[in-house]
């Protein structure tokens, strides 16, 4: 049995993290990717244009409604024939839910995770994200605060690259920028107007991770800066989007402390009981079915969240029947992600002689405004949006044929201005992960179940969400808007927003949390979780950035552990 000093189990954000930090500490590292390798730059399609491809890239449709029918839903336009091998096939990946609660779990198993796959949307939690749960009464209440994650904020986003603008909204705290991609025309004039209209709101840039002044150290791992070309979703060769492929992985790689097996679906982590410590992760091998064992003293699971919550639960033995780092019998449990259904879109007059630069990955972002100072609402918590602006009848969006289509398609037709909602989705222990007591999969693990569904609270959320997108865009002088303030809410099913979180969180008391405030189990000592599951709540914003922050917090934490012999 080969023998590391830490195994990381999962390469996507936070386990790319994990391997970087625990590297660069000293620790001879190994990473564990149930999926095949994929190479940075080598394994992209991001310099054919969609005409150069077959049927313009287009997936063939009975293939899509074969193998991709939830992957393909929810990653919408982005997933095409090029980079189809970003996602599962959901054929090939299947889990159960009950009848009356889907649940859309997007993944993406190869090097890199969904790191390849993101949007890069890239916001701190604020002071008010970590005291909700104790002041509202909805779970449990976070063992640490704002002041805490700070500086490993600091830290990740230096080494990240995340291109924004310092705004000192106290509730959305600002990141260490790079410079921001620049507002529209029509986004800096809706900006004026709504903050003269709206008291307490803001309409900022889009923070992004994304490299606009690449430092010496981002350079030095063979990144460089965004060409603004919009061809993220095929992956970026030039490294210019951030993600574990490009920077964490090769960080922990230079180090020459850093191995990579991937097709290692892990069984479960071996423990010893005698000792209460992880002695091993159990894995199959994905392509052989040959069952491997690694043996380390220091384990992170990052395997994503509810895959991080079934690898606890296979993990039985006699002093944790019901899985591994279970007393409290929370592993699997408060299942959340983020909420959308309330938004809007209308056209804006005018401005038809000014056309933009490039194709921006990011647009506007205008941060929580509810139940924030005088601001108080019904339900609990709040919502952000991301949006912006275009000219639409472009690249061929008019229909046609011959002389006259080609003519229409080379004029921008009018702007369009959107708003799309994210909205907190409270704690529910009542929204759960377990295994299937009769399916397995084609290794002969239990399929995960998974039970969740949006409450009232996120209901009326949206519907709040919906009439102040229109108001906005109303005050804006917005005409044609899609979505009046009293138009039927199709509030999102749960995890189509694909920020799944909570499945082993942090929490003060052991009988309530699974995790301490350096995200170590309580009952593991040498077990460590920092991917989403590690989460106590999900605030709106989107949650990549604390995943990393986390990381890098926990992996410091467990290396002067691990060199006091104290785990």
């Amino acid at each position: 049995m080969t023998e590391y000093d830490a195994i990381v189990v999962g390469s996507g954000i936070s386990g790319g993290w994990s391997a970087k930090e625990l590297a660069e500490k000293g620790l001879n590292v190994l990473v564990l990717e149930r999926g095949p390798k994929l190479e940075h730059a080598k394994d992209y399609d991001d310099f054919k244009a969609p005409w150069q491809r077959p049927n313009f890239d287009w997936i063939n449709q009975d293939e899509l409604q074969k193998d991709y029918p939830i992957q393909s839903r929810h990653a919408g336009y982005a997933m095409h024939e090029s980079n189809k091998h970003f996602w599962v096939k959901d054929s090939e990946h299947p889990y159960s839910t009950p009848k009356d609660k889907p649940y859309a779990w997007v993944r993406g198993y190869h090097t890199g995770g969904r790191s390849l796959m993101w949007w890069r949307q890239s916001y701190r939690l604020g002071p008010q994200d970590f005291t909700a749960n104790l002041e509202d009464g909805h779970g449990v209440d976070w063992p640490i605060r704002y002041e805490d994650l700070a500086p490993w904020y600091d830290y990740v986003e230096t080494f990240a690259g995340i291109a924004g603008t310092q705004e000192n909204i106290p509730h959305l705290p600002d990141s260490v920028f790079q410079p921001p991609f620049d507002l529209t025309c029509v986004e800096k004039d809706f900006k004026k107007k709504v903050e003269q209209h709206f008291k307490g709101r803001k309409v900022i840039p889009a923070r992004v991770a994304h490299l606009t002044k690449p430092t010496k150290e981002q350079m030095s791992l063979g990144r460089g800066q965004c060409q603004v070309r919009n061809r993220c979703a095929k992956g970026c060769s030039f490294g210019a989007y951030f993600s574990s492929l490009s920077a964490t992985l090769p960080a922990a790689m230079r180090t020459g402390r850093c191995t990579v097996v991937h097709n290692a679906i892990v069984h479960s982590l071996d423990y010893d009981e005698l000792n209460n410590r992880i002695q091993g992760v159990k894995v199959i091998d994905a392509n052989t079915n040959e069952v491997k064992r690694y043996k380390a003293r220091l384990v992170f699971l990052n395997a994503s969240t509810i895959a991080t919550a079934m690898i606890l639960l296979q993990s039985k033995s006699k002093r944790f029947p019901n899985g591994l780092a279970n007393d409290s019998g929370h592993v699997g449990h408060n299942l959340m992600d983020h909420v959308s259904g309330g938004h809007a879109t209308g056209d804006i007059a005018g401005y038809t002689n000014i056309y933009y630069h490039g194709r921006r990955p990011s647009g506007i972002y205008v941060p929580r405004f509810t139940n924030i100072g005088n601001d108080q609402r019904e339900f609990k918590r709040g919502f952000g949006y991301q949006g912006g602006s275009h000219r639409v009848g472009w690249s061929g969006e008019r229909a046609g044929v011959g002389e006259a289509f080609k003519l229409a398609n080379q004029k921008p037709g009018t702007w369009r201005m959107h708003l799309y909602s994210f909205g907190e989705v409270l704690p529910d222990y009542n929204n759960h992960v377990s295994l299937h007591k009769t399916k397995k999969d084609k290794w002969g693990l239990p399929l995960a179940h998974i039970s969740a569904k949006m409450g009232k609270n996120e209901e009326l959320m949206m519907q709040a969400a919906q009439q102040e997108a229109y108001a906005m865009l109303k005050s804006f002088g917005a005409i044609n808007i899609n979505r009046g303030p009293d138009a039927p809410i199709n509030v999102s099913t749960p995890g189509d927003r694909i920020h799944e979180m909570g499945t082993a969180r942090m929490g003060r008391d052991p009988k309530t949390s699974v995790l301490n405030k350096w995200s170590q189990a309580h009952d593991v000592p040498n077990l460590f979780i920092t991917d989403g599951a590690a989460m106590t709540s999900g605030g709106c914003q989107n949650p990549s950035l604390t995943y990393m922050a986390l990381s890098a917090r926990a992996a410091d934490y467990a290396v002067k552990q691990f060199k006091a012999n104290k785990i």
